[in-house]
């Protein structure tokens, strides 16, 4: 079976649903969680590379020294077109670390369940290709990226929020939301931090809870292309 090396960097921001979903369609993972002191590999000896989110900067190395190392197996992945997918953190990562722009507490915030826009290029994309031209996720930002790397390309954005997806190569994608999280996540996020920006933690539950169904069909199926990426 496939493996892909998962950085996990912060306590509560695991794989979530996307775990069993990758593993039934052939990608096993192995997930390292450098905030709690893993060390990650010199090397990238893995099918693909998955980035999670957290609250920080992608070059906040005073916080998360161990960023440095992330983005030395994502010039990796990129080099050698391993299947690479970035979320949240790891989008912005992504974004920064090939030439783009990431800037903290910009723009909206947005939190729980959020519509998001496809754009045209997205129609034939190996992920976003063939998807509704208009899909749910889970938010929580406030950083946002705020320009794009030179050739990437554009997938999807949202009222309050640009870019939200784009892929850089051909097999390197960053996505600003969180396909991996649902719903039951949202209980747990800090009720002070989202009180602070206006949000309510229940409405937003409530909210995320009725767009489900329709979101779990989504990204079950982007996760499960991402898989078969590395059966190629």
């Amino acid at each position: 079976m496939a493996t892909a090396l998962v950085v996990q960097n912060t306590r509560n921001g695991g794989p979530g649903r996307w775990a069993p979903w990758l593993a039934e369609a052939g990608l096993a993972q192995e997930v390292v969680q450098p905030h709690a002191g893993a060390r990650l590999p010199e090397r990238l000896a893995h099918d693909a590379l998955i980035v999670l989110g957290g609250g920080f900067m992608p070059d906040d190395e005073e916080r998360a020294p161990w960023l440095r190392a992330v983005r030395r197996l994502v010039d990796e992945a990129l080099e050698r077109a391993v299947p690479y997918f970035g979320i949240c953190l790891g989008g912005q990562l992504l974004a920064q670390h090939a030439g783009g722009e990431v800037k903290p507490s910009h723009g909206t915030p947005e939190f729980g369940s959020v519509r998001l826009t496809l754009r045209r290029e997205s129609s034939d994309d190996p992920l976003f290709g063939g998807l509704p031209p208009e899909v749910t996720a889970i938010q929580n930002h406030v950083d946002q990226i705020t320009r794009l790397p030179a050739g990437a390309t554009w997938l999807a954005s949202s009222a309050d929020c640009p870019h939200q997806a784009f892929r850089l190569g051909p097999a390197a994608w960053g996505v600003q939301f969180h396909p991996e999280a649902g719903a039951d996540r949202i209980p747990n996020w800090g009720e002070a931090r989202l009180t602070a920006h206006g949000a309510d933690r229940a409405a937003l539950h409530r909210h995320a809870l009725a767009a489900e169904p329709e979101s779990a069909r989504t990204w079950h199926t982007v996760a499960q292309r991402f898989a078969d990426l590395t059966a190629d």
